[in-house]
């Protein structure tokens, strides 16, 4: 395939200095470019093997227990009031 990219000035010349300072054409970096983000699109679209719950713990485990201290108790129950303001369900 063949792919022609029409730039403003200044990203054609950001384009060229990038890739001669890497010893590469402006078509060899503009495809290394773009393989990398396809690469990690198609990466980020495979379904991961693990479990949600597997992944929640690795990411609120990262989170200080003073600001799981901040979070309100009752935010699973009144999750509407929380997030788009409706009044709370129990006074």
């Amino acid at each position: 395939m063949s792919l022609t990219l029409n730039l403003p000035p200044e990203q054609e010349a950001t384009l060229k200095a990038r890739a001669l300072a890497q010893g590469l054409s402006a078509e060899q970096y503009a495809r290394g470019v773009l393989e990398k983000d396809l690469k990690a699109f198609e990466g980020a679209s495979q379904p991961s093997s693990r479990h949600i719950s597997e992944i929640i713990a690795e990411i609120t485990a990262e989170v200080p227990p003073e600001e799981f201290a901040k979070l309100p108790r009752d935010g699973s129950r009144e999750h509407d009031h929380y997030l788009y303001g409706h009044p709370k369900r129990t006074p």
